[in-house]
């Protein structure tokens, strides 16, 4: 509205959580927007939501509702996306997508803006945002990938409940409220919503993220295997991933271990680090000084420290990895998705 251009923008699951940080991520990053549109279920149509002080009236998702829209930041889950994407983009949008629906689709880029950026340029209309914990952990591998090649990640996961929705969020308030209070703990969301046996988060850590698959491995697990290799266009990466539900609201945490293919020195490895953009290095043990992800709720950077060799392999490198999964793992990718494509002229 500020900006001499601005770009007609919609938003798809704007009353969800990270609907909500998208319109912030909008406001606070002063987008260029000629005119914003809201979209949500029919239930929520006709509702209100602030934005830079102003009343705007979500109206339903529907094909019609795409028309003159630019760019469109879908977060309303995958069958929404699955359904309205194709149609927002046959009416001209580049839809930049937060859900699973099209990230391995090899027609449709997944992006990371400090990773893979120029791969944006190969859409057909659709962009895809990739899962919250492989967003943080390729952004600040990357630096140590381009400058010393990389062969293998080994990874697990402390992801924070509300990337399981807002009604893990509550459970886990209420739970939490319960066992304090000496009441009966209510288990009706996680692990997997979809699921009949529910397991308590509050006081408790659940090895689960997704359903199991046929090799052992979770969805979840799979998700950061599979788009790892592909933001990184390189099958040959050995990777694997235990992914694990902690009682924390926001701010997923990564131990992570990395193998490349050169020797390294450790300060140079904290000087590549501390230089990329995105990453705020926080890597100070004497002081007690590291990532956590109290610290980095409400931050769109990814925070890394912990830095180690491992003791045995010279090439190996151990890191701590933290920032927040509604912000740099959903909402804060998609919009830097958006302003990239402002900044190669793109839309």
């Amino acid at each position: 509205m500020e900006n001499q251009k601005g770009y007609h923008v919609a938003v798809v699951g704007a009353t969800g959580a990270v609907g909500e940080q998208m319109l912030k991520m909008l406001e606070t990053r002063q987008f260029p927007l000629a005119s914003l549109k809201l979209l949500a279920s029919a239930r929520s149509a006709g509702n209100t939501v602030q934005f830079k002080g102003q009343d705007i009236v979500i109206e339903e998702a529907t094909p019609e509702a795409f028309e003159g829209v630019q760019i469109a930041l879908f977060s309303a889950g995958g069958s929404v996306s699955k359904a309205l994407a194709p149609e927002a983009a046959k009416r001209g949008a580049i839809c930049v997508d937060n859900t699973s629906a099209f990230r391995m689709d090899p027609n449709v880029p997944l992006v990371v803006p400090e990773v893979n950026p120029d791969a944006m340029a190969d859409h057909n209309g659709i962009i895809a945002n990739p899962n919250c914990s492989t967003i943080q952990m390729v952004a600040a591998i990357e630096p140590l990938r381009a400058r010393y090649g990389l062969e293998r990640i080994i990874v697990s996961t402390y992801q924070a409940v509300s990337g399981a929705g807002a009604k893990a969020i509550q459970e886990l308030n209420d739970q939490t409220k319960a066992i304090v209070n000496g009441e009966e703990v209510k288990k009706e969301v996680l692990p997997v919503g979809s699921l009949p046996k529910k397991h308590q988060i509050a006081f408790n850590v659940i090895p689960q993220i997704d359903t199991f698959l046929d090799n052992g491995f979770t969805n979840e697990e799979m998700k950061m295997v599979r788009e790892t290799k592909k933001i990184f266009s390189d099958e040959s990466i050995a990777v694997a991933a235990t992914c694990v539900r902690i009682p924390v609201v926001k701010g997923h945490s990564e131990s992570v271990y990395v193998e490349l293919k050169e020797d390294f020195e450790l300060e140079d490895v904290r000087r590549l680090l501390a230089e990329a953009p995105g990453i705020v290095l926080q890597d100070n043990p004497e002081e007690q000084d590291y990532p956590m992800p109290a610290d980095a709720a409400g931050k769109i950077e990814t925070f890394v420290g912990r830095l180690r060799r491992d003791l045995d392999n010279p090439r190996g490198l151990h890191m701590w990895i933290v920032s927040d999964n509604l912000l740099k793992g959903a909402a804060w990718n998609a919009v830097q998705i958006a302003e990239e494509l402002v900044a190669r002229n793109l839309v």
